[in-house]
This record gives structure tokens, sequence and C-alpha cells, in this order.
């Protein structure tokens, strides 16, 4: 009897372990790259995100050394030594507050933020980190090393004299004084700068262009709205960019977040030279697909975008859902395919032969509580997410050529929950509902 009792509370204990799901280093990873873009997009105090504060205002505990040092060594890990100085700094400063509970030590912090300070360029700083790691472990081998090295490059440079004795600093290390190098962009500077100014909610757009915008009641000559106009605003003009509000009832904007919850993946992209989808890391966030026939309230708004657009929603891909966590975004990019950059034989939009797209209309299924703005650098115009509201705009020129002015962003997620679902719309059946034109500043 003892023998079965013990036998089956192993097997409980075993079961219970194999179905626990302990982050792996990806994960640790992942999660350390989303703060470090949250950081850097909204211009973070890493101090106060140690303190658990966001924007003035407390969201959770405190981290610990050990919690900064884990955030410093996983952007080491990827080579981003900007990150590893403001994390290590702030993991060295918390050690000396309350170094009797922590699961790192000062050596350990010491080592990786003396050699990212040096890659920073501030190399007299990272030698008097190496001879404060030094006076712990005197036979540290890569501190020995990089102690040689470093008192090279500064008597080379002439600011280290030959009799320079061993010293220790007392004082709490402190980046303010370092010149540090925010990691760079794959993207066009000048362009990502927009992006980040835009997403902080800095006010680009010049006071000439935002004048002409208006808003109105309309029903774009469909019979169907005339009893119930919609509500319109002007995002801009040329492109026509254009925000409609109360489009999707609170109803229906559950039941399309119910069937696309159990099918969620993470979300993808397609290879601009094969047209295969892969997971990104500028596309974070989760994803599924619902088609038209799946339920009335899918029909329902695939008509009414039919009904405010005029276009044909027979040539429209299935309803995409996205839902983007804290710290989910989707950096800038275009939804057209740009033809010359596609090789022979790709095939795009899942093998859909109708075209490219034509236009995006763009659901918005939940407010934020911050961050989550849709963004167009080029244009400067900032949408922000309000629940029941929809973005439309046309990706292509009336001539068929990609507007390059509709490359826009979906801003990281600062804090809540973004919930989106968007239809991609294609040239295919549009033929007298958006004619063609020679003439690429065709009226839209």
């Amino acid at each position: 009897m003892a023998e079965n009792i013990g036998s089956e509370f192993v097997s409980n204990m075993k079961k219970s372990f194999d179905e626990i799901h302990f982050p792996s280093e990806e994960d640790l990873s992942g999660a350390a790259i989303a703060l470090m873009r949250l950081q850097d997009t909204y211009q973070l105090d890493t101090h106060a995100l140690a303190k658990g504060e966001l924007l003035g205002k407390k969201y959770s505990r405190a981290l610990t050394a050990g919690d900064c040092w884990e955030l410093g060594r996983q952007s080491y890990n990827t080579g981003d030594h900007y990150h590893t100085v403001l994390w290590m700094a702030e993991a060295l400063n918390k050690l000396d507050e309350n170094a009797t509970s922590e699961s790192v030590s000062r050596e350990q912090i010491l080592d990786y933020l003396s050699y990212s300070t040096f890659m920073e360029g501030n190399v007299k700083e990272a030698l008097q980190l190496t001879y404060d790691l030094l006076r712990l472990n005197p036979y540290h081998q890569r501190a020995t090393g990089n102690r040689y090295y470093f008192e090279n490059i500064l008597k080379t440079s002439g600011t280290l004299n030959d009799d320079k004795e061993f010293v220790f600093s007392n004082s709490r290390f402190s980046t303010t004084n370092l010149k540090l190098t925010k990691p760079g962009s794959a993207h066009n500077l000048s362009m990502w700068t927009e992006y980040e100014r835009l997403c902080r909610g800095e006010k680009l757009m010049k006071i000439k262009v935002e004048s002409r915008l208006r808003c109105r009641y309309t029903t774009n000559n469909h019979p169907f709205l005339l009893l119930s106009p919609i509500k319109e605003e002007e995002a801009f003009l040329n492109p026509r960019l254009v925000i409609y509000y109360d489009v999707i009832s609170d109803a229906e904007s559950d039941t399309v977040k119910r069937l696309a919850q159990p099918r969620f993946m993470r979300a993808t992209v397609q290879n601009r030279e094969n047209g295969i989808r892969e997971p990104a890391k500028y596309r974070i966030s989760k994803s599924a697909w619902l088609k038209t026939e799946e339920h009335e309230h899918i029909a329902r708004v695939a008509r009414r975008i039919n009904q405010i657009t005029g276009l044909d929603m027979n040539f429209a891909e299935d309803l995409q859902v996205v839902n983007y966590g804290i710290g989910g975004h989707y950096e800038p990019h275009f939804d057209y395919v740009e033809v010359e950059d596609m090789k022979p034989g790709a095939v795009f939009f899942d093998g859909l032969d109708w075209g490219n797209r034509i236009a995006t209309w763009l659901f918005y299924l939940s407010d934020v509580d911050a961050g989550g703005a849709t963004v167009f650098p080029a244009l400067n115009a900032v949408l922000r997410p309000v629940k029941g509201a929809a973005a439309f705009w046309y990706n292509l020129l009336p001539n068929g050529n990609g507007n390059k002015l509709t490359r826009h962003a979906a801003c990281p997620v600062l804090t809540g929950s973004k919930w989106v679902a968007n239809k991609w719309i294609h040239e295919y059946g549009q033929e007298f509902k958006r004619p063609c034109s020679l003439d690429q500043y065709a009226a839209n």
C-alpha cells in the first residue's frame, strides 16, 4: 500500500514538472529585446524602469541587481554594448545598495561592464572598472589581459603615464558623463528617427497641412448609409488617409477576438525575395485568419467595408486578427509588394492571383493604455487606437505603382494590449471602382 502511494506521488510530481514550461534562453532574450525597444522608442530612464516606474507611475516591484544583470547579459549576447552598459551600471549600483541577498556578484557585473564600456569607446572608464575587478580577483584571466590592453591604448594616446599606480574607486559608477552610442537601425536613419518621435507623441505635422483636414458625416454615395452616415476624419489628404469611427460594434469585436484567440500563432511576414512567410524580429505579435463564412459577424463587417469604400470584397484576403502585447510592434513597412524586388517564380499573398494589395482597412478592436499608435513617418501622421474605429488608405498610386508615402508602422505597446483586424483588398475586381490612370497624381 505504501509502495503504491509512494510511486503515485512520484508519478504525480513528474507529471507536474513535465507540464511546467520554464522560460528558455530564447524567451529571456526576446523579453529583454522588447524592453530595450520600449526603452529606446519612448526614451525611458533606466533607473526609473529598474524601480518599476513607467511614465511616472508605479507598475511593478523594483528590479534586483540580478534582474538588471540578466538584462545586461542578454544585451551583451546580442552585441548591444550600449544597453549592456546601462543595465550593468544599474546592477552595480543596486548591488552597492543591497549586497546581502543578491544572486549576482560584483565581480560578474564588472566583467561585463568593463568590456562593454570599452566597446562603447570609453577606454579610461573601462580601465578603472578593470582595476576594480582585479582588486576583487587579482587572478581574473580576462581582466588581466584587458588591463594591459587598455593601458597600452591610453599610453599610446598620451593619456596615461608609465608610472600609473593601481587604484580602486569607491565611488558609485555613473553613465552620466560617458559617451554612449545607441545601436543604429537597418532602416534609413532619418525615417527611423521620425518613426520614434511620432510614437512618442511628438507633433511633427505642419500646421498648414493639418489645418486642411476635416471631419464629416458621409454616406460615400452608398444607399445603405443614407439613414446612418459614417463619421469620417481625415488624417492626411494626399495620399488620402482616413479614420472611420463606430464602424464595428463591441459584440462584433468580441466575436472576432473569441474566434481568433485559439488559433493565434507568432505573426509572420513574407520574404521580399521569395514570398515565403517567416517570423521576423521587426514584427512581434500574434495573429490568426478568419474566413467570411465562419460567422455572421465576420460577414457583416466585410459587407460594411464594401459599403464604406465601394471596393469589391470578393478580392480581399481573409480577416487577419492581430494581438500586440507589451513591447509588441511592427517596424515601418509597406503593405504592398514592391514588384521590382520580386524574383522570377516567387509566389506572394499565399498564391492569390489577384494582383497587388490596392488598399488596407484596419479595425481597432481595443483601446490601448499607452503606445501602440499607427504612424506614417513620411506623412508625420499618427493614428491612435480607438476601439470601434477603423483606418483606411490606398497602398497603390492610380497608375498601379506602390505609393512609398504609405510606409507605416505599429508603435510598441507600452502598457495594455492592442487588438486590430485588417482586410487587405487587391487590385482585381476594382477596375470600375477605382479606375487605373497613367497619371500617378490622379485623385484617389
